[in-house]
C-alpha cells in the first residue's frame, strides 16, 4: 500500500508544492483508495486526486492500494472494505443487475446501493499497441497472435474484447490468444516481446507509451474511420452514452509512432466511486479541493486538460454523493 502523502507521481508531487492552503477538520480520517496499477489514465487521475487531497486537507488522508481490478474494488466499496475506487456507468450497471463479472456475486445488486460517484472523467481511448517490427498493421492482423486486453475480471478486458470482436469478426480463444495477466506483468511481457499486442486506456500523451516509443517504434491498431456495422453499434449502445468513439492521433507520440492515419477506438466514461455513507463534508471538501487545484497539476501533466468540470458533473446511472452533488450545485452544474 502506498501513502501518496509521502510518495505520489513525480510530476504531480512537484506541482503539489504550490497547492492552496489546507482546510481544517476537527478529526482526521484515513480513507482507503483502491485503483489499478500505474500507467493508465485511471491510475493517474485517481492518484492525482489523492495527492491533492493529502496536500490540502487536514481532515482526511487517502492511502492507495494500486493492485487488482476495478470490478473487485467496487465490491469492496459496496461492502465497506474500501472507501474510494474506480467505476464506470457500464460497470455499475453490471453490479446493479448482478451480470457479467458480477454474475457469481450474489449480493452485488444489494451492495451497489452503497456506492456513489464523486465525479466523472474520460478514459482517453483504448490504445491497442504493437511494436512496428511485429509486422502487425491492423486489428485484422492479430489472428493467431498473443494479445493482452486487460486484467482478468476487469471492465477494460470486457470492453476491449467486445470492441475487437465487433470490428474484426474474430472470436477470442479461437482466432487469437487472449493472455491473462495484471497491468504491470502485461506491460513487462510486452516489452520482452512475449505479447504481440498490449492494450492501455489513457489520455495522450501517456507516460507509459512515451517510455516505450522513446526507444522503439510503435503502432496503434484500429479502424482509420468509424465503423457502422451492427455489431459495432451495439458497443456504443450502453447507458447514457458511456462508451463513445475515441481517436488516437497519428502523431501523438512523434517519431516513435508509425501510424500513417489517425486511429479510431473505443473511449469510456470513468468515475471516482465513494462509499455512500462517507461524511458529506469530507467528500464536499475533497471534490472542491481537487477542482480548485487542478490547474497547477495541468502545467506538468498536460493530459489532465481533458479532465474538465463539465465532464465531471455529467449525469449517468449512478447517484452523486451528497457532498459532490452540493459542490456541483454551487457551481451551477446541477
Amino acid at each position: 500500500m502506498t501513502n501518496l502523502k509521502r510518495t505520489g507521481i513525480a510530476a504531480v508531487a512537484l506541482a503539489a508544492v504550490a497547492l492552496s492552503p489546507a482546510t481544517s477538520f476537527a478529526q482526521k480520517q484515513t480513507l482507503k483508495m483502491n485503483t489499478v496499477a500505474p500507467g493508465s489514465t485511471m491510475y493517474n487521475v485517481m492518484t492525482t486526486f489523492a495527492n491533492i487531497v493529502n496536500k490540502t486537507q487536514d481532515g482526511v488522508e487517502i492511502t492507495v492500494d494500486a493492485t487488482g481490478a476495478a470490478a473487485k474494488h467496487m465490491i469492496d466499496v459496496g461492502r465497506g472494505k474500501s472507501d474510494i475506487a474506480l467505476t464506470s456507468p457500464q460497470l455499475y450497471l453490471y453490479m446493479q443487475k448482478g451480470k457479467a463479472m458480477y454474475g457469481k456475486t450474489k449480493d452485488a445488486p444489494k451492495i451497489s446501493r452503497n456506492v456513489n460517484v464523486a465525479f466523472w472523467f474520460p478514459l482517453g481511448g483504448l490504445h491497442f499497441t504493437t511494436f512496428d517490427e511485429s509486422g502487425i498493421k491492423t486489428l485484422m492482423d492479430i489472428k493467431g497472435k498473443r494479445v493482452w486486453f486487460g486484467p482478468p475480471g476487469g471492465g477494460q478486458l470486457r470492453t476491449a474484447t467486445d470492441f475487437v470482436e465487433a470490428v474484426t469478426g474474430y472470436k477470442s480463444g479461437k482466432d487469437f490468444k487472449r493472455v491473462n495477466a495484471g497491468f504491470q506483468s502485461a506491460f513487462q511481457s510486452f516489452q520482452d516481446r512475449q505479447l504481440d499486442v498490449y492494450t492501455i486506456g489513457c489520455l495522450d500523451p501517456c507516460a507509459q507509451l512515451q517510455q516505450v516509443s522513446a526507444t522503439k517504434k510503435i503502432r496503434f491498431l484500429g479502424p482509420t474511420e468509424k465503423v457502422n456495422t451492427e455489431p459495432v453499434k451495439k458497443i456504443f449502445n450502453v447507458p447514457g452514452g458511456s462508451q463513445t468513439w475515441g481517436v488516437v492521433k497519428k502523431d501523438a507520440y512523434g517519431d516513435g509512432q508509425t501510424n500513417e492515419s489517425d486511429i479510431w477506438t473505443v473511449d469510456v466514461v470513468l468515475g471516482i466511486a465513494v462509499r455512500s455513507d462517507l461524511d458529506e463534508n469530507h467528500v464536499y471538501n475533497m471534490v472542491k479541493s481537487f477542482w480548485g487545484n487542478i490547474d497547477s497539476i495541468r502545467k506538468s501533466a498536460p493530459y489532465m486538460k481533458r479532465v474538465t468540470l463539465d465532464f465531471a458533473a455529467r449525469k449517468f446511472n449512478m447517484k452523486f454523493h451528497p457532498g459532490a452533488a452540493r459542490y456541483f450545485k454551487e457551481l451551477g452544474k446541477h
